[in-house]
C-alpha cells in the first residue's frame, strides 16, 4: 500500500490529509473528500462539484455546518480557521429556500428567501419583492400555538399559497459566494423596485389601487403573478374563520406571543427555521414612517389588515362605540374594494396627473386632514384657558372631580380655584413633558376624560382632566399629546391634531334620526366585522335579532364614513387604531430587581413601562429620551437600563430570551434616527450595533 494511503488511528492519513464528509441535499447523496486543514472553503466546494460531475448551476449553494449551526460563507477562510476537523459533517445546500409567509392579511405566500442572510436583510429583500417601503418596521414571527389545541393542525393547508419565486438576492450580497460551474444567466438579480420617484400606486380620483400589475411591480417577476392580493383588502367570508383563530385571553397570553420574534442579527438556518415552514410577516415596530398612500398602496393595506385582525381577535382593547366605528370602516372598505376591483378589470391604464395626485396626498396623511388656510401669528405661542374638572385618584377615596380654572401655557398646566385668581399663585401646577396621555371617552355618555400619568421620582402621579365638550376635549388632548413630547401649541401639527381628534369622535357618533339607512337585508355580515366579545353581549337574544341589531348599528355608523375614498378609509382606520390607548405596547413577562413577583415590561416607540401583570396598569414609565445606555448580562439574562437623572432599571426576562427585549429597545432607537431628507438605504451596521448587544 502506498504511503499516502495509510490511515492513522486519529482518522488522518500519513500524508496529512483526512476525510471530510458532506451531504449534497439536492441529490440526497453523501460524499467524502480527502482534504487538509489548509484548504479554503472555495477549494472544498470546487473539488466537491468536480467529484459530483453533475451539470447543474451550483452558484447558489454554500456549506452549512450542522453541529455549529453556521454557514461557511467566507470562501477564502481555511478549514483550520473555521475549526473544522474530521468529525464535522457539512451540508452542501442552496442558500435560497422556499418559505411560507403569512402576511398581515392572513394570506399565505410561498417565497424564495435567502436562508444564509441575517433576518433583517432577508426581510428587507422580501419587502422589496412585495414593494413595501421601510422594511425596517417589519420582521418575522413564529406562529403562536394555541394551548387549547392538543395537536398541531396544518391550518396552512386550508389556504391557497401564491407561489412567488421571484429573485431576492441583491447584487452585492453574493460577493462571498464562490460561483462554480456554468451559470445560465443571473437568476438572482435585484429588480430595484421602489423609490420616492416611482409611479404612484393609487388612483387620485377614487383612492383605489392603480393598475394591478405594472404600477406596483413594473418589471418585477411578480408582475407575472397576482399581486393584487397584497394591495386590495379581501373581506372575511365566514365567522368560522374568526372562531378557529387563536385569540389571546390575557396580557400574559399577549406576552407569550412576543416570544416568537426571530433574532434579526442571525440567519433563518441558525434559528432552526426549516424549508417550507410557516412564519408570520408582521409590522414589529409600531412607528410608521412617511406613510404616503401615493407610493404605499400595499403597505397601507397590510397595515390596515394587521390593525383589523388585532381588533377582531381582541389583541387590543376598544370600546363598543369604537368597535362599531371600526366595523363601519371595514364594511365601507369591503364595498369599495369590490367596486374598485371590478373597475380596474375594465380599465387598468388610467393616467394620473402628478400635480393633482401630490395635492391629494396633502389631504390624506396620518398627520391629519386639510390644512388651515391661515398661518396665524407665528411669533406667539397659543394658550388654552377654560374651566376644566380635575381629579387626582387616591386610595380609599370616593371624592369626585373638582372644577378649576386651568391655563395651558407652553407645556405646563396651571390650576386656579377661579378665573379671578388666575394672576396669582396656582393651586396646582403640572409640567407635562414625558407624561403618558390616555383618552377615556364615551360619546353616548358625553364623557371626555384625559388620563395623565406624570413621572415623578418615586413613580407616576395620576391626574384626570374632564372636559365638557368635544371641541374642548380635542384642544386639550392635542395640547397634552404635544406637551408630552416637549412641544408647544405653536407646533405646526397642533391644528391638524385637533382636527384629527374631532374627526375621530365624529366617526363614533350614532345618528339619532338617520335620513337614509340601507335595508337590513343587505350583504352586511356583522359576525365578520365585530369581535366575538360584542356578539356575546347579546347572548340571551335571538340570533336573528342580534344580527339585525348589530347590522343596524354598523350601518348607522357607516353614514359618518360613507363619503370617504378607499385609501382615505384605510388611512382613517389606521389612524383610529393608533389612537387606542393600548396601541403599540409590546408586552413581556419580567421580574424587576427588588420585586417579589412577575410583572410586565411594556415597550413602545418612545418609552418603557412597568405594568401590573393582572390589570395592565402602568406603575412607572421611563422615556428613551432620558436614557443613557442599556446593557445585558448574558450569563444571568438581566437587562439594565441607565438614565440621566433617575435610578437605573434592571429586570430579568421570564419565558423569553432577553435578546428579544434588547432588540425592541435598540430597534425603536434606530427607527427614531430616520429622517425624510436621507436616502432610502438603511444603515444595517447601525441597526446591528443597536440591537445585537455587541455579541
Amino acid at each position: 500500500m502506498a504511503l499516502d494511503g495509510i490511515r492513522m488511528p486519529d482518522g488522518c492519513y500519513a500524508d496529512g490529509t483526512w476525510e471530510l464528509k458532506m451531504n449534497v441535499t439536492d441529490l440526497n447523496r453523501d460524499v467524502s473528500l480527502r482534504v487538509t486543514g489548509e484548504i479554503h472553503i472555495g477549494g472544498v466546494m470546487l473539488k466537491l462539484v468536480e467529484k459530483l460531475d453533475v451539470k447543474k448551476d451550483w452558484s447558489d449553494h454554500a456549506l452549512w455546518w450542522e453541529k455549529k449551526k453556521t454557514w461557511l460563507l467566507k470562501t477564502h477562510w481555511t478549514l483550520d480557521k473555521y475549526g473544522i476537523q474530521a468529525d464535522a459533517r457539512l451540508l452542501f445546500t442552496p442558500q435560497h429556500k422556499l418559505l411560507r409567509l403569512q402576511l398581515p392579511n392572513m394570506k399565505h405566500m410561498r417565497v424564495k428567501v435567502n436562508f444564509s442572510d441575517r433576518v433583517f436583510k432577508a426581510v428587507s429583500d422580501i419587502c422589496k419583492t412585495f414593494n413595501i417601503r421601510h422594511p425596517e418596521e417589519l420582521s418575522l414571527l413564529r406562529k403562536p400555538r394555541d394551548p387549547k389545541k392538543k395537536k398541531k393542525k396544518l391550518e396552512e393547508a386550508e389556504e391557497e399559497a401564491l407561489e412567488l419565486e421571484g429573485p431576492l438576492l441583491t447584487p452585492g450580497s453574493a460577493s462571498e459566494i464562490l460561483y462554480i460551474g456554468p451559470v445560465k444567466g443571473s437568476i438572482y438579480s435585484s429588480p430595484g423596485l421602489y423609490s420616492k420617484t416611482m409611479t404612484p400606486t393609487y388612483d387620485s380620483r377614487d383612492g383605489s389601487p392603480l393598475s394591478p400589475t405594472s404600477a406596483w411591480f413594473g418589471d418585477s417577476p411578480l408582475s407575472e403573478g397576482n399581486p393584487s392580493i397584497l394591495a386590495v383588502s379581501q373581506p372575511i367570508t365566514s365567522p368560522d374563520i374568526l372562531l378557529k383563530m387563536y385569540k389571546p385571553q390575557s396580557l400574559l397570553d399577549k406576552a407569550k406571543i412576543n416570544q416568537g420574534w426571530l433574532d434579526s442579527s442571525r440567519s433563518l438556518m441558525e434559528q432552526d427555521v426549516k424549508e417550507n415552514e410557516v412564519l408570520l410577516l408582521r409590522f414589529k415596530y409600531h412607528s410608521f414612517f412617511d406613510l404616503n398612500p401615493k407610493y404605499d398602496a400595499i403597505r397601507v393595506n397590510q397595515l390596515y389588515e394587521q390593525g383589523k385582525w388585532a381588533i377582531l381577535l381582541e389583541e387590543i382593547e376598544c370600546t363598543e362605540e369604537e368597535m362599531m366605528m371600526f366595523a363601519a370602516l371595514q364594511y365601507h372598505i369591503n364595498k369599495l374594494s369590490i367596486m374598485s376591483s371590478d373597475n380596474h378589470l375594465n380599465n387598468s391604464e388610467k393616467e394620473i396627473d402628478e400635480v393633482d395626485a401630490a395635492l391629494s396626498d396633502l389631504e390624506i396623511t396620518l398627520e391629519g386632514g386639510k390644512t388651515s388656510n391661515t398661518l396665524g401669528d407665528i411669533t406667539s405661542i397659543p394658550e388654552l384657558a377654560d374651566y376644566v374638572k380635575v381629579f387626582k385618584p387616591k386610595k380609599l377615596t370616593l371624592k369626585g372631580h373638582k372644577q378649576y380654572w386651568c391655563t395651558f401655557k407652553d407645556i405646563t398646566v396651571s390650576c386656579y380655584k377661579s378665573r379671578e385668581e388666575a394672576q396669582g399663585t396656582p393651586a396646582h401646577q403640572m409640567n407635562l413633558r414625558g407624561c403618558e396621555v390616555t383618552p377615556d371617552v364615551n360619546i353616548s355618555a358625553q364623557k371626555f376624560n384625559i388620563k395623565l400619568l406624570i413621572p415623578v421620582a418615586d413613580g407616576m402621579n395620576e391626574i384626570w382632566l374632564r372636559c365638557d365638550t368635544e371641541r374642548q376635549y380635542a384642544q386639550w388632548m392635542a395640547a397634552c399629546r404635544l406637551a408630552s413630547k416637549g412641544k408647544t401649541m405653536a407646533d405646526s401639527s397642533y391644528n391638524l391634531e385637533v382636527q384629527n381628534i374631532l374627526s375621530f369622535l365624529k366617526m363614533q357618533h350614532m345618528n339619532p334620526d338617520p335620513q337614509i339607512i340601507e335595508p337590513i337585508t343587505t350583504d352586511i355580515n356583522p359576525e365578520c366585522l365585530v369581535s366575538p366579545r360584542y356578539l356575546k353581549k347579546y347572548k340571551n337574544k335571538q340570533p336573528g335579532f342580534v344580527r339585525d341589531l348589530i347590522s343596524a348599528r354598523i350601518l348607522e355608523a357607516h353614514q359618518n364614513v360613507a363619503q370617504m375614498s378607499l385609501i382615505e378609509a384605510k388611512m382613517r382606520f389606521i389612524q383610529a387604531w393608533q389612537s387606542l390607548p393600548e396601541f403599540g405596547v409590546t408586552h413581556f413577562l419580567a421580574k424587576f430587581q427588588g420585586g417579589k413577583k412577575d410583572e410586565l415590561i411594556g415597550i413602545t416607540y418612545n418609552r418603557l413601562i412597568r405594568m401590573d401583570a393582572g390589570t395592565g396598569d402602568a406603575i412607572k414609565t421611563w422615556r428613551f429620551s432620558n436614557m443613557k445606555q442599556w446593557n445585558v448580562n448574558w450569563e444571568i439574562k438581566m437587562v439594565t437600563v441607565e438614565f440621566a437623572d433617575e435610578p437605573s432599571l434592571a429586570f430579568i426576562c421570564a419565558e423569553v430570551d432577553c435578546k428579544v427585549v434588547h432588540e425592541f429597545i435598540g430597534g425603536y432607537i434606530f427607527l427614531s434616527t430616520r429622517a425624510k431628507d436621507q436616502n432610502e438605504s438603511l444603515d444595517e451596521e447601525m441597526f446591528y450595533k443597536l440591537t445585537s448587544g455587541w455579541i
